[in-house]
């Protein structure tokens, strides 16, 4: 025969039954039941005005919350989420304090509790954070120092179409300078695109991209035919390393907003595409809060180049001391009566070698070092080259 398990209620239960027959004195009932006469009398009261469901465990929530966030608050919020549903809660904020500056918002924690407990949002998971050693370490203190641009992964419009959005910001004002969309990814197209945001906003210092075409090349330090334009522009090409798109985090974060407003569900074609990426540029440049910007809009902080764009710039002076050469139809140069190869890219583009030691010549195109040249093995080795074998080296030091 098993033992009889006794629980909570049971007692409490046996205590008031012993309690009504009236055979023991309050003080050895509660004895009994190794309870102090404080909570016997708490369970009685309980019993006589409320019946045997008082014995039952009670909710220890508190009945009033004083600092509760006010209902109408709530309901601003959760239409305002569901409007700008990309938008998190510091955005959501500071967007309603310039609306409504009369009501008390709560802290960003709790909006995100609101948001989470009407299913309008979910917790995600936080990522370890990692550090890469080679990363571009210049961030941009003024606006047009450095301009991002990359193309967004391609993805198929509603009649079948493929689009592949070529993206330019401003990194310190973190201003959408312009979204558009090809069919697909040429040369000819993206050089259209910058030339049209450097007639608009005036030319940048730098501009830093990925490794993928057209931005950079197998060629000689990597210049492409692009990369070459910008140089001769004034502009110097900037290149994250491969596989590292965090080095270019500013640009790849707004391409997270564009793909959750803009493409899904994507437009019906290429051009219902760039009516979609047009009002998302307008909001997120005028309307959508900052946090990097201190809940400014881009649009408020950035300011227009004081470099203009010319489509024919003055030709580059090399220092006197240079030796000049002109890259010939097939790529390389005569050097001492020897052919050296240098790069397709730089078709009839002039490089100047300024000699550093006895036989060996730093090559520059325009002021960019593109490498080193040695007399005796004839050949240009590219910077490229040279900085991995020192990361090399170092590696195994």
């Amino acid at each position: 025969m098993s033992w009889i398990t006794v629980n909570t209620m049971d007692q409490r239960i046996r205590f008031i039954s012993e309690y009504k027959t009236q055979l023991f004195n309050f003080s050895s009932l509660c004895r009994q039941f190794s309870i102090s006469r404080k909570t016997g009398y708490k369970w009685v009261k309980r019993y006589v005005t409320r019946g045997i469901e008082a014995l039952k465990n009670q909710s220890k929530a508190p009945k009033h919350i004083p600092h509760k966030t006010d209902k109408k608050v709530q309901e601003l919020l959760i239409h305002f989420k569901k409007r700008f549903p990309a938008w998190g809660p510091k955005k959501a904020i500071i967007r309603l304090k310039r609306k409504h500056p009369e009501l008390q918002f709560p802290a960003p924690s709790t909006v995100a509790d609101i948001f989470r407990r009407e299913g309008l949002s979910e917790r995600r998971r936080r990522r370890v954070k990692r550090m890469h050693p080679g990363c571009p370490a210049a961030s941009a203190t003024h606006c047009n120092e450095i301009w991002t641009a990359d193309y967004k992964g391609e993805f198929k419009t509603i009649n079948g179409e493929y689009c592949y959005p070529l993206t330019i910001c401003d990194m310190y004002s973190r201003k959408i300078l312009g979204i558009d969309a090809h069919a697909a990814i040429s040369m000819d197209g993206t050089r259209a695109f910058f030339e049209k945001m450097f007639i608009k906003y005036g030319l940048p210092e730098r501009i830093r991209t990925d490794n993928g075409i057209p931005f950079a090349s197998t060629a000689i330090a990597r210049l492409s035919r692009l990369s070459a334009w910008w140089i001769r522009l004034g502009v110097y090409p900037e290149l994250i390393e491969p596989g590292n798109p965090q080095q270019n985090g500013t640009h790849e974060r707004m391409h997270r907003d564009l793909k959750k407003e803009c493409t899904i569900p994507p437009a019906y074609d290429l051009c219902a595409q760039q009516k979609i990426f047009n009002q998302f540029v307008k909001r997120f440049n005028n309307v959508r809060p900052h946090e990097a910007l201190h809940g400014n809009t881009p649009g408020s902080v950035y300011a227009l180049s004081v470099r203009k764009y010319y489509k024919h710039p003055p030709q580059y002076q090399y220092p006197a001391q240079f030796i000049l050469r002109r890259v010939s139809n097939n790529g390389a140069i005569r050097f001492l009566n020897k052919s050296v190869p240098v790069s397709q890219t730089l078709i009839q583009e002039i490089i100047g070698f300024e000699e550093i030691d006895e036989n060996v010549y730093n090559v520059y195109y325009y002021d960019v070092l593109l490498g080193r040249f040695d007399l005796e093995k004839n050949r240009i080795i590219d910077i490229m080259e040279r900085v991995s074998a020192v990361s090399r080296r170092q590696k195994f030091l």
